[in-house]
């Protein structure tokens, strides 16, 4: 890496940017180099702290607000003359047994996942469409390529993440546009917590967990070295793919057999 980093130049725009994996990205594009335009519902002490050589900036937004999100990369480009890469973090959880699940929370879990998806990209577009340049990188989830038990929102929401994902690679590649998913596993961020801090959910923690086949959970920190690679010059022919970011979780099912053959 040079003195100036690899993404010198690059502006990125990271949804969700306040926390989690949103943050863990910000951090790693500004330690690379690039200025980082940061989108969440408010800023958090840790984005406050957050240090970007080449310039940082934060919008207030919710982003199922398609004009605040137009209004955010208007900003960038009155500051910075250019967006050129894209990562949408923002996403709640959330599902259930369809017969159990309410209307309400299977739209406002769609809407914000994979509708804030659609228009996080869509602000940005015309933009890397001028460029005839740029990096889309959507943050699915492991549940987006496989199902899970009473995750039906959630992981419809990002099953379609995945899907979208390989739609703007087909439509824009032409136009020097990339588009990659990355399908995190369960990744220690404040989200992942919050589920397993509810009633009755202590439990599955650990069995979760051990679908893992590295036996643990994710850091956010290991995500943004995906997100970066996606964003750099060594993933320049790499468009269209979801990357499982997983630990092995999806490699297959587990027995512990192995156990019984001196594995441990």
């Amino acid at each position: 890496m040079s003195a100036e980093g690899r993404l010198a130049g690059r502006v990125c725009f990271v949804t969700g940017a306040a926390s989690g994996i949103g943050l863990a990205c910000a951090q790693r594009y500004a330690a690379e180099g690039a200025a980082v335009l940061g989108l969440d519902l408010a800023p958090s002490t840790a984005w406050d702290a957050l240090e970007a050589p080449a310039g940082k900036c934060f919008h207030s937004a919710d982003v199922r607000d398609f004009s605040a999100q137009q209004s955010a990369v208007a900003a960038a480009l009155d500051r910075w003359q250019r967006v050129d890469v894209v990562l949408t973090a923002a996403g709640v959880p959330g599902g259930g047994p369809v017969h159990m699940l309410e209307e309400d929370e299977w739209d406002r879990v769609i809407d914000i996942n994979l509708k804030g998806t659609y228009l996080s990209c869509k602000a940005a577009l015309p933009t890397l469409i001028e460029q005839r340049s740029g990096a889309l990188i959507t943050i699915a989830s492991i549940e987006g390529l496989e199902g899970s038990e009473g995750g039906s929102a959630y992981n419809a929401s990002k099953g379609g993440v995945v899907i979208l994902t390989k739609n703007l690679a087909m439509d824009y590649g032409r136009l020097g546009i990339r588009a990659n998913a990355i399908c995190p596993g369960f990744i220690d961020t404040p989200m992942l917590r919050s589920v397993f801090q509810m009633e009755g959910m202590e439990v599955y923690r650990e069995r979760v967990r051990e679908q893992h086949k590295l036996g643990r959970f994710g850091k956010p920190e290991e995500i943004a070295g995906a997100a970066f690679f996606l964003a750099s010059e060594d993933a320049s022919f790499v468009t269209g793919q979801a990357l499982a970011v997983d630990g092995g979780f999806n490699a297959g099912h587990t027995f512990d057999l192995v156990s019984m053959m001196g594995l441990d």
